[in-house]
């Protein structure tokens, strides 16, 4: 690569979605004096928001507490959809001056770390280009983008209608007076079925296995009340930490009375659907919060199931035939579109190919601290953000200590800050307490926590604000130089 352009910052940012600018706001504010860059494998500015397109997307978690610390969410609707939300990230790098930091179609494709030059090297493609840095800090979120999880089923070949993954949407497909199946039970599930209901002849929910699932309003009301009588800002706190401690609360009692939490749940269902509907397609055989809950907004899946527009089947799937799915019990679903919502796949980093000095290290041997910074990794950190909250809340706060780190190293003189793990101390644990199918396929591809600080990720937010915005920056497992 003789033809390498080579260009210098203090700090990357691999990834311009919501952690990302986030991250950036942190370093320009906190950190004035550091240069630096946000590199955007895509052509525009949003990440999951950019890159998911199928009917309804929508955010599974309040935007009160998804949205930016530092810029209010506005809007009156708390669950918002997808176009509102990436608009909100468009108009957070505008209004601070981040957008101009952007550089798009930017693909890190290898990052090696130097001890001899305290450097990050990052190797960028399409542009055959070379940018160095001192810190890099990844915003990639934690699944393939290229692509989603697709099971082989037996027969789809056969199948005289279209077969599409909601990650691969096609904004020309058709499906109004169409008969569609959707397969999965997660929130892409939960949220697909009610939107195509509108147009569908019929749409059929086609589950292994139940999720538990909430009704929320999709405005919240206090916080609507708190934006009329208040000033923004402090409006947009006090929604923040209201909707942060519900949460909290909601899953102390979850995690800790699953059985009253389970009851919670089917007194809802039954008030929506009534005594009479079959409630084993909403009874899940996994305890609370052991995969993420879905979340529906002003009752619209159950006000689609209530109308018979839309229809939950639980059964395990045969074949694919030309007509549809034969299922397991004889049934066969008739279709013209089967959506096969069947989940994510687990990418750390965005299939960045990691070195330090030139070489690599299993994922396995790598230990997650404070869910920020890896273990035997320098200079770099991570935005992480939580499985049972949203996922800005956990990003935020780690943004928050990359730049505690930063000021720490300029003030004591140091150029390098690296975690170093204790393994006769520590027992290894995997990296999210999660049993999702995405989550279990992937666990050996992941690096881990462990079974005790400044190791272990807790999953909650006052724990975790104590930690990072309060917390040493100079404990036993930093090394500096």
């Amino acid at each position: 690569m003789d033809n390498e352009i080579k260009q210098y910052f203090d700090v990357v940012i691999i990834g311009a979605g919501l952690s990302g600018i986030g991250a950036a706001y942190h370093i320009q504010k906190k950190c004035p004096r550091k240069t630096y860059t946000i590199l955007e494998g895509r052509s525009d500015i949003g990440g999951t928001w950019d890159l998911f397109r199928y009917p309804g997307i929508r955010s599974d978690s309040d935007m009160y507490t998804l949205g930016f610390s530092f810029n209010p969410w506005e809007d009156a609707k708390a669950i918002a959809d997808g176009p509102a939300i990436l608009q909100y990230i468009k108009d957070t790098a505008q209004k601070f001056g981040i957008a101009p930091h952007i550089r798009f179609n930017h693909r890190v494709i290898a990052a090696n770390w130097s001890d001899a030059e305290k450097m990050w090297t990052l190797h960028i493609e399409p542009q055959n280009r070379v940018i160095c840095c001192r810190f890099l800090v990844s915003c990639t979120g934690y699944y393939n983008y290229e692509h989603g999880y697709e099971p082989t089923f037996a027969g789809s070949e056969s199948f005289a209608g279209t077969i599409i993954h909601p990650q691969k949407w096609d904004d020309k497909l058709q499906y109004a007076d169409k008969k569609v199946v959707i397969i999965g039970s997660g929130a892409t599930a939960v949220t697909l079925v009610p939107e195509m209901a509108k147009k569908a002849a019929h749409v059929v929910m086609l589950q292994r296995s139940p999720t538990y699932i909430v009704n929320l309003p999709s405005k919240d009301k206090i916080a609507n009340l708190f934006r009329q009588k208040l000033p923004s800002k402090v409006a947009y706190q006090l929604a923040r930490w209201k909707n942060i401690l519900l949460s909290m609360l909601f899953y102390q009692i979850a995690r800790r009375a699953p059985n009253v939490f389970k009851r919670m749940v089917r007194k809802g269902i039954q008030k929506e659907l009534g005594t009479d509907y079959d409630l084993r397609h909403f009874d899940p055989q996994y305890q609370p919060w052991d995969q993420r809950l879905c979340l529906v907004p002003d009752s619209d899946l159950f006000k689609a199931l209530r109308q018979n527009k839309a229809e939950i089947v639980t059964d395990t799937i045969e074949r694919f035939t030309p007509k549809g799915i034969l299922l397991k019990s004889g049934r066969e679903l008739e279709a013209d579109i089967i959506v096969t919502a069947t989940g994510l796949q687990l990418q750390m980093l965005g299939g960045l190919d990691m070195r330090v000095n030139n070489e690599t290290r299993p994922a396995r041997d790598i230990y997650c601290y404070r869910g920020t910074m890896f273990s035997d990794i320098p200079n770099f950190a991570i935005a992480i953000g939580y499985t049972n909250a949203s996922w800005t809340l956990k990003c935020d706060l780690n943004c928050h200590y990359i730049t505690r780190i930063l000021n720490y190293m300029d003030k004591k003189g140091y150029q390098v800050c690296t975690p170093r793990f204790d393994s006769q101390r520590f027992k290894p644990e995997p990296l999210l307490n999660f049993n999702s199918g995405y989550v279990l396929r992937s666990i050996d591809e992941m690096p881990r926590q462990a079974s005790a600080a400044p190791w272990k990720m807790h999953q909650n937010y006052l724990r975790d604000s104590l930690s990072l915005r309060y917390g040493t920056v100079d404990d036993a497992y930093l090394q500096y130089q």
